[in-house]
């Protein structure tokens, strides 16, 4: 897996959060087909962020299929019919507390890469781009997003 779930990362702007950064340390992945590290310092200031704990969750983790797929056979008229997609992926998991005195409840941000079967050879720029461009569009709605998440207005 090419993927390497980094130790330092630098957050994307948020409204309160000034310089948002988060430490992370290798985890347990919870199977055979990814990664998982456990956020466990923050950096920047953060006031009320808590970092990852067994009742608090703050992990990023990265998945792969566990049996990829490879186009089938063409039918009689040369044409692919059924071609299976192959699904990569990633998850931000965090604790957030619902109200006072409460336990914390698991949130995410769930990440979903879907490439159909052929096309990571023959198209390979164009899955590219198409990772490329799903990255800086998250990256550059970052502060709108979370406003969003927040206040509930698109």
């Amino acid at each position: 897996m090419a993927v390497t779930i980094p130790t330092s990362i630098t957050g994307g702007a948020q409204t309160g959060l000034t310089t948002p950064g988060y430490t992370t340390v290798v985890g347990s992945y919870p199977g055979t087909n990814g990664k998982l590290n456990y956020v466990t310092a923050l950096t920047g200031t953060q006031a009320g962020v808590r970092v990852h704990s067994v009742s608090d969750p703050f992990t990023i983790s990265a998945f792969q299929p566990l049996s990829p797929k490879g186009l089938g056979a063409m039918n009689s008229n040369g044409i692919y019919t059924n071609v299976p997609v192959n699904v990569y992926g990633g998850s931000v998991r965090k604790g957030l507390i619902p109200a006072a005195n409460q336990p914390s409840q698991v949130g995410s941000v769930d990440i979903r890469v879907r490439v159909p079967a052929g096309s990571d050879g023959y198209d390979s720029a164009n899955v590219r781009a198409m990772i490329s461009a799903a990255i800086g569009y998250l990256n550059s709605i970052s502060a709108g997003l979370g406003d969003t998440a927040v206040s509930g207005q698109l």
